[in-house]
């Protein structure tokens, strides 16, 4: 009797592995560059001009979440690559609507879209002897004069990709644990920026004050955004592509990892046999096609991939590919 249960239980186990496999994937997001409008002129007196800060708190924000392991993220090029592609422009970096039509394009289940609502001090007066004043309220740059806590604030969306629905919120806030006369004070050896940005994940960066609160806020952000990992639904992303050259056993599709095709996907390979066209608009209304037979993915790029074959021969140049659901 326990040999028979223990058979059905293996069957069930056989039985349900394409659905549980589907569960156990990580859930994928993309991080878009934060918007910085509300302070804008904060970070430009800050810095002595423009600097994306927005872009800055989005790649420390990734780096921190790969980290941390829970979600697979999407690459920064892969990102800009579609965004370029669809010219998307800074006004749209905390719109929900425009962040869900990328994700789609992307393949990834959500979208993180996030503001900076606080980057600057709050400063105290000090008296000569070194006696404080009163607290002062909430400034940027530096001040002779004046000892600062640098402290930075950031709300993130989390966006379903499908219905452009807010599925969870998340908020951050950092405070520098020491003062400075200057927001850039404090590292003694941060070398300032180039190239109009600056990377908030250096160590130099991090020593200065203004770095420090940026560091904690990030971090506290990255915790909730973690926590909010329940609220996703992994979605069954159709990925498909076509056969672009066959070389001995391997064979060479025009899809990859830029729309998260990953090493071990099955593929199935299909072959269009006859197109049927609408008589009134000659446009095609269905394609017939004939199983050719299922590869595997051994290799894997951005815009390409490397198969072998599982099942069926014959595979030409031009077949179609679609992942089998996993």
């Amino acid at each position: 009797m326990k040999t028979k249960l223990s058979l059905v239980i293996l069957a069930l186990v056989i039985a349900s592995g394409g659905a549980w496999s589907q569960e156990a994937r990580k859930k994928r997001v993309a991080v878009f560059d934060f918007d910085y409008a509300t302070v804008h002129s904060g970070v430009a007196a800050i810095f002595g001009q423009n600097i994306d800060v927005g872009r800055g708190v989005s790649d420390l924000l990734v780096t921190t979440l790969v980290r941390n392991g829970t979600y697979s993220v999407i690459e920064r090029n892969a990102l800009n690559k579609i965004l370029a592609e669809q010219n998307f422009s800074n006004s749209d970096r905390a719109n929900p609507t425009s962040a869900a039509r990328i994700g789609k394009l992307l393949g990834v289940d959500a979208i993180i879209v996030g503001s900076i609502t606080q980057f600057g001090q709050e400063t105290k007066n000090t008296k000569v002897g070194g006696n404080a004043g009163g607290w002062s309220g909430y400034g940027v740059g530096g001040f002779s004069q004046k000892k600062s806590k640098a402290i930075v604030a950031l709300t993130a969306r989390v966006v379903d990709v499908d219905t452009g629905e807010i599925r969870a919120v998340a908020e951050g806030r950092g405070e520098s644990q020491r003062e400075s006369t200057s927001l850039l004070g404090g590292g003694g050896t941060w070398h300032g920026f180039g190239a109009g940005g600056v990377n908030f994940g250096s160590s130099d960066f991090q020593a200065t004050i203004i770095g420090e609160a940026v560091k904690a806020s990030v971090e506290t952000l990255a915790v909730e955004v973690v926590g909010c990992e329940p609220k996703l639904q992994v979605r069954d992303v159709a990925v498909r592509g076509f056969i672009a050259a066959v070389e001995g056993s391997e064979i060479v599709l025009n899809v990859g990892g830029g729309l998260g095709l990953k090493i071990g996907d099955q593929m199935a390979v299909e072959r269009v046999t006859k197109e049927v066209k609408d008589p009134a608009t000659g446009q095609v209304i269905r394609r017939l096609s004939l199983p050719v037979g299922i590869l595997r993915i051994v290799d894997v790029d951005e815009q390409s991939a490397v198969a072998t074959v599982v099942s069926g021969s014959g595979f030409k140049v031009g077949d179609a590919v679609k992942r089998v659901a996993r």
